[in-house]
Order: structure tokens, then C-alpha cells, then sequence
């Protein structure tokens, strides 16, 4: 998988690419990763990406040449675009399922006080990580990198991937290790008996019970 990602902050992304799982996949050549500054690709003297809204209002806009000029640049016939905004899909883990399934994602961050909307016109999926503002898209695209990269062949082992979070529509059942107790806190009986199939049971039920009481709208989808 390839995956670009249209920023004016590249150096956001140094200590991002250069840690933990994200800096193995890259490494092992699992994916590839590349940070454009959509300034380099203004044609205004001083390099200018943005100006103020027709009509009037708060901020500043971004301007349509350099992004569409920087996406256009970096297209091929598998590219799938996609813009951060707040209009856009609340994102979750289908959809980083999904789009793990890409060859080559195009992620375009904004700033400021949002895009021309003709930008939107080259996009193919408009993305939002949660009903708040951010400065940027920065940090959305972060977390959707980071959601889709652990999920290509090869990154993290299989086992462990089926059995997070929402895999199943389901929080993840409660994990412990050693102590046995700690602070007069005990592991269940259970998960020390060796009886797998118990162990698998208990561990089904502890999903369910998590899951209602702490995301009660996943239990209602």
C-alpha cells in the first residue's frame, strides 16, 4: 500500500513515521509513506495557499490550485482520495477495514477555515474522526494511517487482530497478568483453570457485559 498525505506541517509527522509499528511497516516494506507540502505547489509569488471567503466571515480559506495541483500530481489509476473535514463520516474500524484495503490512499489535511469547496470535486470519500474541531487534519490523518497500517498483512499477527475492539461489533473482553493479585485484587478463577473452552466462554460473556455498560449504542447496532 502507498499512501500520500497533503499537509502545510510535514514536520508534524517526523516522530509519527519514525516510531513503533508505523516505523516496522515502513521498514518491512509494508507500506510507503509519503509527506507533500501542498505549499510547494502554489504558483503565487509568496507561495500563498489560502485567502478570505467571498461573502465575508471569519478565517481564511484554502485556495483550490495548490491542493488540486498536488492531488493531480500524485494520481494513479488505483489513488483514492480522500478529504479530513468535519462534513465527512464519522470514522470507525468497517472503515478502516475498508480502506485497508486500498493500493494507494491520498489524505488531504486542512487548516484554517476549511477548503474551497470545489476541492471536494477530486475527492472520492470525506472523512471526519469525531463531532469536534482540531486545528488541522493533522492528527486525523495520524489516526487513520496508524488504524490502517496495523491491519496490512504481515504488520502485527493475525491472533491478535482478532481479537480487539469492535472486530466483532464488541468492546474487547479484560485482560490481566501477573501479579495474580495485586492490592487485594484478583485475576478470575477461570482464566488460570486451563479450560479453554471455559476461558473462551467467560471471555464472550465479559464482552457482552463490557459492551453494554460502557457503549450501549454498539449493543444497540
Amino acid at each position: 500500500m502507498k499512501i500520500d498525505i497533503l499537509t502545510l506541517f510535514p514536520i508534524m509527522f517526523d516522530g509519527f513515521l519514525s516510531e513503533s509499528i508505523i516505523k516496522r511497516a515502513i521498514q518491512n516494506k509494508k507500506v510507503e509513506v509519503n509527506i507533500h507540502n501542498f505549499r510547494d505547489y502554489s504558483k503565487d509569488l509568496h507561495s500563498k495557499v489560502d485567502d478570505t471567503p467571498y461573502g465575508g466571515g471569519a478565517g481564511m480559506v484554502l485556495m483550490c490550485q495548490p491542493i488540486m495541483d498536488c492531488v493531480k500530481a500524485l494520481l494513479d489509476k488505483d489513488s483514492y482520495v480522500i478529504m479530513l473535514t468535519p462534513d465527512g463520516k464519522v470514522y470507525n474500524q468497517e472503515m478502516a477495514i475498508s480502506l485497508a484495503k486500498k493500493k494507494h490512499l491520498i489524505l488531504i489535511c486542512g487548516h484554517y477555515e476549511g477548503f474551497d469547496e470545489r476541492i471536494k470535486s477530486i475527492c472520492n470519500a470525506f472523512i471526519s474522526v469525531g463531532d469536534f474541531i482540531l486545528t488541522g487534519g493533522e492528527l486525523p490523518s495520524m489516526i487513520i494511517c496508524d488504524s490502517i497500517i496495523r491491519l496490512l498483512d504481515g504488520v502485527i499477527t493475525k491472533d491478535s487482530l482478532e481479537t480487539e475492539s469492535f472486530t466483532n461489533k464488541l468492546l474487547d473482553y479484560p485482560t490481566y497478568t501477573k501479579p495474580r493479585v495485586y492490592e487485594g485484587m484478583a485475576v478470575p478463577d477461570v482464566l488460570l483453570s486451563g479450560d479453554h473452552e471455559k476461558i473462551k466462554q467467560y471471555r464472550k460473556e465479559a464482552q457482552i457485559k463490557k459492551t453494554k455498560e460502557l457503549r450501549p449504542d454498539l449493543w444497540e447496532d
